[in-house]
């Protein structure tokens, strides 16, 4: 099925001042209702009428280009007919059962199956949970019971969620400070962020030096972090900048674990269904982990969350390892299976890839003519563009990215922030984008970088 003219040909158009007038009653309304601790609005001043595609239309007429896809929620994009149909189908037959099998729940398994990394494909077992946190929670569990060891291994600049104990693992200290948690058996390593890598070293030796800590604390058992019972990475950062680590990196990482019978846990939430041009991100590399976190995209907008994970850490688990009531919902199952069979037998992946480069190559291009892009890097639809105030010193450039977010809104696109300093523009639209809606995007972004660049001079 054709999917790639979803959106609205017109977009962006922008009618009124932002925000309209029926979209400020709406945004009021909300604030006299719903907690002050929201950060979305803050960024985007809208409210939302219908969206289709790569597109958002709010309650006044304004039509929006959709950069952030609902922080990958939506990689077939909105209202995708795929995806609706689906979910109506599902919606006929069955909406919320515990556990007990289901045609949309067998189904969803064969089909997960059947496209997961090379050592898992086939033969793994799969665990539902609630959220992409719960499966990283879920996750770091297995690891420690099948290793029989506490200490979880995590990298600077992760995300991992905010609930729960697996806030430690987030490297962001203020969210933990928020929870009131500590990283209590949680030991945080340099991510290989080329970029901005903590020790100096030439680029190509970056890979090493953090794989040489990892063995150092691994094997002296003076080294302080304890036991080492997992390693939870993402194989390419999301919330940390959108940065991708050197080739060599995850092979090491796999090749050190299984030397000292590790379990190695790939966080593919963000980075998984098809965004980097491959299903998942960790098929670059060619390595597969020992346990996988699987959420956003696989649901289509409905929550789904699961680990998939060796059969034989499946064997010894006892009853009610990990619970949650709306686990496995089948509306979602049903939207997984109908996106995991299209990612499968689509030209979307290599679409992705092409175009991918394409956006890069053009995000490239102004860093060239511009003084405040000091690094652009990405895989498929997962491209960052680093703002600093001086390429020489590489110091963030936080504001001039706040300032980017709030006039790409203004002129009709939407588009997130994220990195270590809040100072990273992340591309991250619907695989489906159309070309045309590509193009009106970037031109959006070119001109609101010149209109920036103007003012912070």
């Amino acid at each position: 099925m054709e999917v790639y003219n979803l959106s609205y040909d017109e977009a962006p158009v922008i009618k009124t001042e932002l925000p309209g007038p029926r979209s400020r009653i709406a945004l009021n309304e909300q604030d006299m209702l719903e907690t002050q601790s929201r950060t979305y609005t803050r960024a985007f001043k809208l409210a939302v009428d219908n969206a289709r595609g790569s597109t958002v239309m709010d309650l006044d007429g304004n039509i929006f280009i959709d950069w952030f896809a609902g922080i990958s929620v939506l990689n077939l994009g909105h209202n995708n007919p795929i995806v609706r149909h689906a979910i109506e189908e599902q919606l006929e037959k069955i909406v919320h059962i515990n556990e007990v099998p289901t045609e949309a729940r067998i189904n969803f398994l064969k089909t997960l199956n059947s496209v997961l990394p090379k050592e898992l494909k086939d033969h793994a077992r799969t665990m539902f949970t609630v959220t992409g946190a719960d499966a990283c929670e879920a996750a770091i569990s297995l690891a420690r019971h099948v290793s029989g060891k506490k200490t979880i291994v995590a990298f600077g600049g992760s995300y991992h969620g905010v609930a729960g104990d697996i806030v430690g693992a987030t490297a962001n200290y203020h969210y933990r400070d928020y929870a009131g948690i500590s990283p209590r058996d949680i030991y945080h390593l340099p991510f290989p962020y080329p970029y901005r890598f903590p020790v100096n070293v030439p680029e190509e030796d970056i890979s090493k030096v953090v794989i040489e800590q990892l063995e150092y604390i691994i094997r002296d058992p003076a080294a302080g972090p304890g036991s080492i019972g997992g390693v939870l990475v993402e194989p390419v950062q999301g919330e940390g900048g959108y940065i991708v680590p050197p080739d060599d990196f995850l092979p090491m990482l796999r090749e050190v674990t299984e030397k000292y019978s590790i379990p190695l846990i790939f966080d593919e939430v963000q980075s998984g269904m098809g965004r980097t041009g491959k299903i998942w991100a960790s098929e670059h590399y060619n390595v597969s982990p020992d346990i996988m976190c699987i959420s956003k995209s696989v649901g289509g907008g409905i929550p789904a969350s699961m680990i998939s994970y060796r059969a034989d850490y499946d064997r010894d688990l006892p009853a009610g390892f990990h619970l949650g009531t709306y686990r496995a919902n089948p509306l979602a199952l049903a939207a997984g299976t109908a996106i995991l069979n299209y990612l499968k037998t689509s030209d979307i992946l290599d679409r992705v890839t092409d175009k991918g480069r394409y956006i890069k190559k053009r995000f490239e291009e102004m860093a060239g003519k511009n003084p405040f892009i000091g690094d652009v890097r990405g895989l498929g639809y997962m491209i960052a563009a680093e703002l600093v105030r001086d390429k020489g010193t590489r110091e963030p450039a936080t504001e001039i990215a706040n300032a980017m977010k709030e006039t790409l809104f203004r002129h009709g696109l939407l588009m997130l922030t994220c990195g270590h300093y809040g100072n990273v523009m992340r591309y991250i639209a619907p695989l489906t984008i159309e070309d045309h809606i590509i193009e009106s995007g970037l031109d959006v972004f070119s001109e609101s970088l010149d209109e920036v660049t103007k003012k912070m001079k």
